[in-house]
């Protein structure tokens, strides 16, 4: 019960009405895309929560297999190596599987560059990265004002 005590299987705001023997409780449904209210007795609400815990001794495991995170580690060399042999005979079976960089996806999916200027076609360079929650997180032309931007030129000895 204690994996449940800070992440039960059904969150507070969504048991609307508890009198003592009844409890009503919304869900949305995977059928209908319908936020559907339920009415149930109190035994039949605890057995439907107790069945999410497991017994005593018990593992939860989330991944087995290949997806396992220690088998897929020592599967991975093999698993490219097999595709590399197979890259013959199926024409980009190895691109399929490789990491694709943010202007690749950017380009696969939207059809343009987005390192291309939408006016004048030259490649743009990065200057300042803003994020709404965190502000500036990059800001190379504060760099060169303050000093301490990196010179591309090699640096003269002491």
């Amino acid at each position: 019960m204690a994996k449940y005590v800070v992440s039960p299987p059904i969150a507070v705001r969504r048991i609307d009405r508890y009198d003592g023997a009844r409890v009503t409780y919304h869900y949305r449904s995977h059928r209908t895309e319908r936020v559907e209210y339920e009415t149930v007795a109190v035994d039949t609400f605890m057995g439907r929560m107790v069945q999410h815990t497991v017994p005593k001794g018990f593992k939860r495991i989330r991944y087995y297999g290949v997806q396992a995170t220690k088998t897929f580690a020592k599967v991975k060399v093999a698993i490219q190596a097999a595709l590399t042999k197979v890259e013959g005979i199926v024409k980009g079976a190895v691109q399929i599987l490789a990491r694709l960089t943010y202007r690749q996806r950017y380009a696969q999916s939207t059809g343009r560059d987005p390192f291309r200027c939408p006016h004048c076609q030259h490649e743009m360079e990065v200057w300042r990265i803003w994020h709404p929650t965190y502000g500036v997180i990059y800001d190379e032309g504060g760099m060169i004002k303050r000093g301490t931007y990196a010179s591309r030129a090699p640096r003269a000895g002491p």
